[in-house]
């Protein structure tokens, strides 16, 4: 995973993923996004997929941009210090 190469929505590896693994991404996104302004509190992990793509409850986006964008805030915070 990588800012700079972010994952497509119907990347086999999401599939990997577990309910438990969404949750802890979401955790993390949650902590790390907090003092950006990203706020989700009612964010869950999904059980759909729909067109080849496992959804996370954030009004049902893909997986994809969950770890997408963890890994936007992994690197600016990285930047930072």
């Amino acid at each position: 995973m990588s800012a700079l190469h972010p994952l497509d929505p119907r990347d086999p590896a999401l599939h990997r993923l577990s309910r438990r693994d969404l949750t802890d991404l979401i955790v993390e996104l949650r902590t790390e996004g907090r003092e950006l302004g990203l706020l989700w509190p009612s964010a869950k992990p999904g059980e759909t997929v729909l067109n080849g793509q496992v959804l996370v409850s954030l009004g049902s986006v893909p997986a994809s941009t969950l770890v997408n964008l963890l890994s936007l805030v992994r690197e600016f915070r990285r930047r930072q210090g």
